[in-house]
Order: structure tokens, then C-alpha cells, then sequence
């Protein structure tokens, strides 16, 4: 397409397969999109998607999370390694996996866990290790905060709104989860 005479339009514009308004007559309105800036995480929510990765890929897989984690440990995707924290979380998580599918499948009112978005699923995995096994009574409310602000930049606009509500419904139950 690139140096094709076709692919460009007057005054050497490129053609980006959208309409345009004054072709076809078609008016086109476009919505500001605006990333989502990674500087609003700090270290702790970074180790977080990083273990959440480790957390999608067992699924994705259908592998053991604690296979892929070791799979990371030996080469990574990324450009850096695993930071010790993620690799924290995702032991954290290991023992009690089949413990927490079976309470987010309990308090997820209407969504079974098979039906929750993957990356979803990988979030609120994760923040239930932490919060239910891992977390401190003082620190579970930032730990919430946290995997909901990781939602809002990970998942969809309702995400966010999913992944509190079903982590503070997992707090506040605690005491009959244990």
C-alpha cells in the first residue's frame, strides 16, 4: 500500500481504510481515545500484572500455574525477568487455586467464573490470593484499590466496578471463607 500512487489521495495523504468525509459522502464523528498511562502504577501494581500474566497463560494453556511459572522463571517474555514479588503472588496463589475458583464462582452473582472475561478472571484470582491469604486486615482495602486500578488499565470500562465489588463481597464473607 505504502508507495502505491492508489494509496494516495490528494496532497499525498495516506488512505487509512476509514471513510472519510468527503468521500462517499459519509460523515465520520471520532471519539478522543486516550491511553491509559502506565506511570499510575507504581512498582507493587507492575509486579502485580506481571504475576497476573503468569495467571492468564496457565489459563490460556490449561497448564498448572505453578508449570508456567517455572517456564518464566526460565525464559521470560519480557524483556526483564520475573521480579520476586510476582513470582510471591503466584506461589501465594498455587495452593489455593481450586479454593478461590470455587468462591468467585460463589459470590459472582450471574457470572459463572468460565464466563468472566480471561483477564478479568486473572485479576480477581489474583486479588483474592492476596487479600484472603496473603493480606493483612489494615492493608486489604489498598489491595483491593489496587487490582481494581489494574482492571481499569487491563480490562473493560465495567471491569474496574466488577473486580472491587467482588473482592470487598470476598472480605467481607472472610470469616466464613476460612
Amino acid at each position: 500500500m505504502t508507495g502505491s500512487s492508489d494509496a494516495d489521495g490528494p496532497r499525498g495523504s495516506r488512505v487509512t481504510g476509514l471513510p472519510h468525509p468527503t468521500r462517499e459522502d459519509a460523515e465520520v464523528e471520532f471519539e478522543r481515545t486516550v491511553p491509559a498511562p502506565a506511570d499510575r502504577l507504581h512498582g507493587r501494581s507492575r509486579d502485580r500484572i506481571r504475576a497476573i500474566d503468569v495467571l492468564f497463560e496457565a489459563d490460556a494453556k490449561g497448564a498448572e500455574v505453578l508449570d508456567v511459572l517455572s517456564e518464566r522463571l526460565r525464559r521470560t517474555a519480557a524483556q526483564t525477568p520475573l521480579p520476586q514479588r510476582a513470582r510471591d503472588l503466584v506461589e501465594l496463589y498455587a495452593p489455593h487455586a481450586a479454593d478461590i475458583d470455587e468462591d468467585l464462582s460463589t459470590h459472582s452473582r450471574d457470572w459463572p467464573l468460565h464466563r468472566m472475561p480471561a483477564a478479568d478472571r486473572a485479576i480477581l484470582r489474583l486479588g483474592c490470593a492476596e487479600v484472603l491469604y496473603g493480606a493483612d486486615e489494615s492493608g486489604r482495602g489498598a489491595i483491593i484499590g489496587e487490582y481494581t486500578k489494574i482492571a481499569e488499565v487491563l480490562s473493560t470500562d465495567d471491569s474496574p466496578r466488577f473486580v472491587n465489588g467482588l473482592l470487598q463481597r470476598l472480605v467481607e464473607v472472610r470469616g466464613l471463607l476460612s
